[in-house]
């Protein structure tokens, strides 16, 4: 078997166990993967000793299909006003973090929740301290990935200066970003509702704006010291207009994203390298899976698998 150089993935189906999750991706093109650990709309974790790490990586080789991302649950909010919501998303957080030690994942991808409407600087101090307490009181082999959100109303980290600002301070209070304990994740449907854009010049703001235009990605990246700690791309296309705050994916070409826009950003040296995992509506169906892989790696010059 032909070892590929870029890691490009999908979100697929840990229906009946991790190792078939591997398989999935493997028969839609993939050589990468991301996945949940559990239903993504339930509390409750997979108890940790029904994990066999070993049939995990051993397909894994075989396949060679590396990283595995796990995306934590979306019911998740470290920044609730509601003291049980919030005691139970650290529960579940550190669970999903327990899991990926133990299955040698590649990280645990987490939107961390809504001020609702509260704003940023009202709750990034205490976001800090159940961070730090989190990642000091999990293994070592556990990295938690901020992923950016679409610029929603009170969802925090829709701004990248946000991201900016908790990696640095984990930095500080605990060195978890050197220690490779915590990163980020990039998701370009987000970034474009959120009012980042892929050219060399802004898009036009439409009536169905709600963020301002907050700069062009990989300049912002820069400009924030955020590319060393950017551990994964979603790739993704949008169906709403540009800045609108809404995050509906689209599939590649088919939305209001523009492919080229993708294309210019995920061929860029730094994010060629970087695991390139879609969640676009047609990984829903086995056949139109295999189209989108196809289509991602298409876009990056590349043909197949095997």
């Amino acid at each position: 078997m032909t070892r590929n150089k870029l890691r490009v993935g999908a979100h697929v189906s840990s229906a009946g166990g991790y190792d078939r999750a591997v398989e999935r991706a493997s028969q839609i093109g993939a050589n990468c993967l991301q996945l949940f650990s559990g239903s993504p709309r339930g509390w409750q974790r997979p108890d940790l000793k029904t994990i066999d790490a070993n049939k995990i990586s051993s397909k894994q080789r075989e396949l060679d299909v590396k990283p595995i991302i796990i995306h934590a649950l979306y019911l998740i909010n470290l920044v609730s006003d509601q003291p049980l919501i919030k005691t139970k998303s650290l529960r579940a957080l550190k669970e999903t973090l327990l899991i990926s030690a133990r299955m040698k994942a590649g990280g645990v991808v987490v939107h961390l929740g809504s001020h609702q409407g509260r704003g940023w600087l009202a709750v990034r101090d205490q976001l800090l301290v159940d961070l730090t307490a989190l990642l000091t009181t999990t293994p070592k082999e556990a990295r938690l990935l901020i992923e950016n959100s679409a610029g929603q109303k009170g969802k925090i980290n829709s701004d990248l200066v946000e991201i900016q600002w908790l990696l640095t301070h984990l930095e500080l209070k605990a060195n978890l970003v050197s220690q490779n304990r915590v990163g980020w994740c990039f998701d370009t449907c987000h970034a474009w509702a959120a009012g980042y854009f892929f050219s060399e010049k802004a898009p036009k703001l439409t009536d169905a704006a709600k963020n301002p235009i907050r700069g062009q990605a990989m300049d912002e990246i820069k400009r924030l010291n955020l590319l060393a700690s950017l551990a994964c791309v979603h790739v993704n296309g949008s169906r709403d207009p540009f800045a609108s705050g809404k995050d509906r994916h689209a599939n590649l070409g088919e939305g209001l994203l523009p492919l080229e826009d993708i294309s210019r950003f995920i061929n860029l040296p730094a994010i060629r390298k970087l695991p390139l995992i879609l969640e676009t509506p047609g990984l829903k169906k086995p056949s139109s899976a295999k189209k989108e892989v196809e289509k991602l790696r298409q876009i990056l010059g590349e043909k197949g698998t095997g």
